[in-house]
């Protein structure tokens, strides 16, 4: 088995196509807004990202807006982080190294949905 595919719950799909798009750079690979979604390119995986109407059952709602547990790998988080951030994106926190030792970051996107950006540690 391989993960191939991982999903985003958004309440704005256009804002959110733009944030992943055009902020944090991943490339658009199929837009199917009609149907409530896109995909976007996230090197060995591919990021879906599914609209959640207002209207939708609770069961649906509770997807919008969490800590999904995905990250992204960068070379230098400290860099990113100042990049993200003179773009608006926000952050929880400052980046904090982690006692394994890696360096991490975590942002949220337009529907709150927190992402992390991970510097792996130097082997």
């Amino acid at each position: 088995m391989q993960l191939r595919t991982a999903r985003i719950f958004v309440r704005d799909l256009p804002g959110a196509s733009r944030f992943y798009e055009e902020v944090l750079g991943l490339p658009l690979k199929a837009q199917g807004s009609e149907q409530g979604f896109c995909v976007f390119d996230a090197g060995p995986m591919s990021l879906v990202v599914e609209h959640v109407d207002a209207d939708a059952p609770v069961e649906d709602q509770v997807l919008v807006g969490r800590f999904t547990g995905l990250s992204f790998d960068v070379a230098d988080v400290q860099s990113k982080y100042r990049e993200l951030s003179s773009l608006g994106v926000a952050f929880t926190g400052l980046p904090e190294r982690q006692d394994w030792g890696g360096i991490f970051a975590t942002l949220r996107d337009p529907s709150g949905n927190e992402l992390q950006l991970v510097q792996q540690p130097l082997r």
